[in-house]
């Protein structure tokens, strides 16, 4: 069973953001979360097959190569696209190939930062999974909890001192089994924990919020409704206190600003000085980051 929880305190903090609080993307100086990551030098082919009717190409610009898709549409401006699979141009069919160069060369910057981060993320994807068996780890509040399966126990017991999770499994319990139990006890802990500090945050900044919900979502750490309702998202469990708390900031300060203006930030910081590199820190740790459940 779950230790007793002590009262709610403040915490110094970590990072999260919006009405919707994106995981990952968005600029830096709005708020929105965006993964880190180092320039690049040459930027890695594609990994999917081109679709029909794109083109792929390659241009040089300040000694770097990048790839990117053409695609020629009946649109009237040139659109820049980047995910995973890399850079992506749409332009009009009428605007020469020299013009899209030349734009793509004006955006050079923002086109190798935006890749970077992409190609960060995708070798951040390939850490090893959790093996779920006896003696595995998972990150709890920050700190690693190693599972026991303890087939004698009459309940789930987590030992805080110890940093140990017993599950009443037997030792030859299946993967699956373990993953579920694991995960369930997670989420419980993330209800009774975010409760606790939305209690806490809603009462020095002398708000009410009408409910809260666990969110899994794949892309926001959490979200603010305009009528009062606030999800988050379960796996923010997995994280210091401190950036729990920086996320539970952000959301009930929407309850005064749905927005994310100037005096949205200072109302985050009324409550929650340290925002700043509470948000910082959640910027250089995507969902990818986070173990395979």
């Amino acid at each position: 069973m779950a230790p007793k929880s002590a009262t709610p305190r403040p915490v110094t903090a970590l990072d999260n953001r919006q009405l919707d609080l994106p995981l990952f993307a968005g600029p830096a100086d709005d708020g929105a979360l965006a993964p880190l990551a180092p320039l690049v030098e040459s930027v890695p082919p594609r990994q999917d097959p081109t679709p029909s009717g794109v083109k792929l190409r390659r241009l040089t610009l300040s000694g770097r190569t990048v790839e990117y898709a053409l695609k020629r549409s009946s649109r009237r401006t040139i659109g820049f696209s980047i995910d995973g699979n890399g850079l992506t141009i749409t332009a009009p069919r009428w605007v020469t190939l020299a013009d899209i160069e030349t734009a793509i060369a004006g955006k050079e910057r923002w086109i190798f930062a935006k890749l970077s981060e992409w190609q960060t993320r995708t070798e951040q994807r390939a850490l090893p999974r959790i093996e779920w068996r006896d003696g595995a780890q998972i990150p709890y509040l920050g700190k690693p909890v190693r599972i026991v399966l303890a087939p004698t126990n009459a309940a789930l017991v987590f030992d805080a001192q110890a940093a140990a999770l017993s599950l009443t499994l037997p030792a030859h319990a299946d993967a699956q089994q373990i993953k579920d139990r694991v995960q369930g006890w997670l989420q419980t802990e993330a209800k009774r924990v975010f409760g606790e500090r939305l209690a806490y945050y809603a009462d020095k900044l002398g708000v009410a919020y009408k409910g809260y919900a666990l969110s899994a979502a794949a892309t926001r750490w959490g979200s603010c409704s305009s009528d009062g309702r606030i999800r988050l998202n379960w796996r923010l469990i997995h994280f210091p206190l401190s950036i729990i708390d920086y996320v539970v900031a952000h959301e009930l300060a929407h309850l005064r600003e749905m927005n994310h203006s100037p005096r949205f930030w200072e109302t985050v910081e009324s409550i929650f000085p340290e925002f700043r590199e509470a948000r910082h820190t959640l910027k250089h740790h995507p969902p990818e980051l986070l173990p395979t459940l």
